[in-house]
């Protein structure tokens, strides 16, 4: 996999904020950025998935799990 340069124009306060968070990480603003971008793209493929999970299953996912007496 190869990289490829994504240039962004932000608000210096924006920035300001992005490098404090960063820093907290011990990340620079780029890494930062980017775990950001990667994990808010697995959070969304991962609800995706959640949602055809229910579409397939149907209303008895939406039940949870059910008691049994043994």
């Amino acid at each position: 996999m190869g990289s490829t340069v994504l240039s962004l124009r932000i608000d210096g306060e924006l920035l300001d904020r992005l490098r404090q968070h960063a820093a907290k990480r011990g990340m620079s603003v780029q890494d930062y950025v980017v775990r950001t971008l990667i994990r808010d793209d697995f959070d969304e493929r991962f609800k995706s998935a959640v949602d055809e999970t229910e579409k397939f299953y149907g209303p008895q996912a939406e039940q949870g799990p059910v008691d049994r007496i043994t």
